[in-house]
């Protein structure tokens, strides 16, 4: 009988935990729009308040250091508030798909958005190196697991998908931010080597995520030894500001880590260790949290859009960026199923659900925002505004109807 409590008592706990998750994945992708409203309306506030943009200048410039602020600082907690609201079993079932895509994929999406915008800077005469073609693929590959979630439940979409849309989401943020790190430090440095690189990526993704399991068992077991929410809630916070201060002083990856840690206190954290008050109380701080990063990352870079030179060529490469992306999405994630579905099943029209439903979001705002001051900046950061748009406004809203299209699953 008290196993059976038990068991009924676990049931109840993870089925909260999903009715949570579906509520906050719902929350999360209408606060991305409005996020991005927000930040359209500071482009429509420069009419109307001369001198906006000349302050917004002097802001991004001289008064904070935003490369530092955004990849040091607020990136480890946008990643582990994400894999907090990740169920760890659903994704055990969809391993192998979303650990190829979030590898593989990432780097192969990487690469081919890097050869199309070089492509796209060279017919519009606007002078991007190379180097920064292969900045902005692996900026714009990751995709954000929030934003899609809640349509793809609305939608009724199968399991299998869902899971692996949003498992491959949120490896592929710490993949792709290994990468882009990689790369940025090559541009730093002006060396190049392959094998470098290759060993720079191995050893931060394997010691982030050797380190993010570390301390993510030891906040575990702590938060497990006491019952008092304000001490736990504390706990996860100072596992994100000093895990992420320990992985760069060891040089692995941060966000790896994050990811890591965020799933293990998400999933048996939550489930063994803590009170429902603890778990209200984690859910409510971490979602203030992130909502409140997000909003301020949608209003940085609108406040860098005013700055830019916003002329035809910039807005042109935006557009073109949208279908380079698209593009090298459908390639990311068709070559792999078309591989694994020998050994895999897959269900109608994945890949084009697949590459539909990768969202962008905040993340590839956070990168493209911490890149050096130029011009080549300014490309990219107009490129970057104009695909996350597109992802929100656009696929955001019409992925459901292809989802419902495409399996034939009434919502």
């Amino acid at each position: 009988e008290v196993m059976q409590g038990n068991k009924k008592a676990l049931t109840k706990a993870v089925s909260a935990f999903n009715l949570f998750g579906r509520d906050y994945a719902r929350s999360q992708y209408w606060k991305s729009t409005e996020n991005l409203a927000l930040s359209l309306g500071l482009l429509v506030a420069e009419v109307f308040v001369p001198g906006l943009a000349d302050r917004a200048e002097v802001l991004l410039t001289v008064d904070i250091d935003f490369p530092a602020l955004l990849l040091e600082g607020m990136l480890g907690f946008l990643l582990f508030a994400g894999a907090l609201h990740v169920n760890l079993n659903d994704l055990a079932a969809k391993k192998w798909p979303i650990a190829i895509f979030a590898s593989v994929g990432v780097i192969g999406s990487t690469l081919l958005i890097a050869g199309g915008v070089h492509l796209v800077s060279l017919t519009l005469g606007l002078g991007l190196p190379m180097m920064y073609c292969l900045l902005f693929g692996a900026l714009i590959s990751p995709t954000d697991p929030i934003a899609v979630l809640a349509i793809l439940k609305k939608a009724n979409a199968p399991k299998g998908l869902e899971t692996t849309i949003t498992g491959e989401s949120l490896f592929n943020d710490g993949i792709g931010v290994v990468v882009f790190l990689a790369l940025l430090e090559i541009l730093d440095t002006g060396h190049v080597s392959v094998p470098s690189a290759v060993g720079l990526f191995v050893t931060e993704a394997v010691g982030g995520a050797a380190l993010g399991l570390a301390l993510g068992y030891l906040a575990y077991r702590l938060i497990r030894s006491i019952d008092e929410y304000t001490v736990e809630v504390l706990l996860t916070l100072a596992l994100v500001t000093g895990g992420y201060a320990l992985a760069s002083h060891l040089h692995v990856s941060g966000p790896i880590a994050m990811v890591v840690s965020g799933l293990l206190i998400g999933n048996h954290g939550r489930r063994l260790g803590m009170s429902d008050r603890t778990r209200e109380h984690l859910d409510t701080f971490w979602e203030l949290i992130d909502e409140g990063l997000n909003a301020v990352l949608f209003v940085l870079i609108g406040l860098e859009v005013l700055v830019v030179a916003l002329d035809a060529a910039y807005l042109a490469a935006g557009a073109m960026a949208v279908v380079v992306a698209l593009a090298a999405r459908a390639v990311a994630v068709g070559v792999p199923v078309w591989f694994l579905q020998k050994h895999q099943k897959f269900a109608a029209g994945a890949v084009r659900i697949l590459t539909w439903g990768g969202l962008r979001g905040g993340i590839s705002i956070a990168l493209a925002m911490s890149l050096p001051p130029g011009r080549s900046r300014q490309v990219i950061v107009t490129m970057t505004y104009v695909v996350v748009a597109f992802s929100i406004l656009v696929q955001g809203l019409t992925i459901g109807r292809l989802i419902r299209r495409t399996t034939g699953r009434a919502a």
